[in-house]
């Protein structure tokens, strides 16, 4: 699933093409798309028709659309296989074609595609400048007003695994499965120790080393491991090509030469080195 430099990705592509534009109609195309909108497909579909879209957000690995006023905004889960596409009008449907926004400019349209239909919109209320449904995550640490040291406390008071308490969006936002191997690599942590159990210095070198592999990610457009994650324009991410830990099981460690192994991690996967990063005894 997209994560933070993804989802930062397609929110800077949404903010150049469609921020400051005003909706002439909206399409929707299959009904799952805005199951998570709960008046239905016409209340959605009426209730944008005439509005603006003032600024493109996000927050961690969450991404919103403001509307005139700020009072409201279009919620976008991307899911497995969600893309937020600009294509000129007339430019053929895509296969899985979800909503499509049509502009009273007649420029480009703005479309949602996704193959899986597990993402979806969905036109929700701005409370303190968050949508409610996602009023509870934390901050992320490309945030301007992310608290270091306020991560820093909140990983370490986790009595569970040290990637299970990374992975929880309410501790610090935007870091998924991929950027979590990534940075306890970096930090030669196995996933499985205590977050408890870190030391202050040691919780600042992983959280400091998930800030800059994310860096990392976003200057190279994010990571693409097939055609579903894609920028605004349909381009793909490449920083794949750099990714330490994750995705390279069997292939030697970059630092001492050891395979990488896979475990099973939360119906998932972790990759680690078994001689950098030990498993706790």
């Amino acid at each position: 699933m997209p994560e933070l430099p993804e989802v930062e990705v397609v929110r800077a592509g949404l903010q150049r093409h469609v921020a400051g534009r005003t909706v002439a109609e909206v399409e929707v195309l299959h009904p799952r798309a805005v199951r998570r909108h709960v008046p239905g497909p016409v209340d959605f579909a009426t209730r944008l028709s005439g509005r603006r879209f003032d600024a493109a957000c996000r927050r961690g690995k969450y991404l919103w659309i403001e509307l005139d006023g700020a009072a409201e905004a279009i919620v976008s889960h991307l899911g497995m296989s969600g893309q937020m596409l600009v294509q000129p009008v007339g430019t053929p449907d895509e296969k899985h074609l979800r909503v499509r926004v049509r502009f009273a400019d007649d420029g480009p349209e703005l479309r949602f595609v996704d193959q899986r239909t597990f993402g979806g919109l969905a036109l929700t209320d701005v409370v303190a400048g968050l949508p409610v449904p996602i009023a509870h995550i934390g901050r992320d640490p490309l945030d301007p007003e992310f608290d270091l040291a306020l991560g820093v406390a909140a990983l370490r008071a986790r009595r569970t695994e040290v990637k299970r308490a990374l992975l929880d969006q309410t501790v610090v936002s935007g870091i998924g499965n991929i950027y979590a191997d990534e940075a306890l690599w970096r930090t030669k942590l196995h996933w499985s120790r205590a977050a408890n159990g870190l030391s202050r210095p040691k919780a600042v070198e992983l959280l400091e080393a998930a800030t800059e592999v994310m860096r990392e990610a976003l200057v190279a457009g994010g990571t693409s491991f097939d055609a579903l994650y894609v920028n605004v324009n349909g381009q793909s991410g490449y920083f794949d090509r750099s990714l330490a830990a994750y995705g390279q099981q069997d292939r030697p460690c970059g630092r001492c030469g050891t395979a990488i192994i896979r475990e099973a991690f939360m119906n998932r996967s972790s990759f680690s080195c078994p001689k950098c990063q030990r498993a706790p005894r």
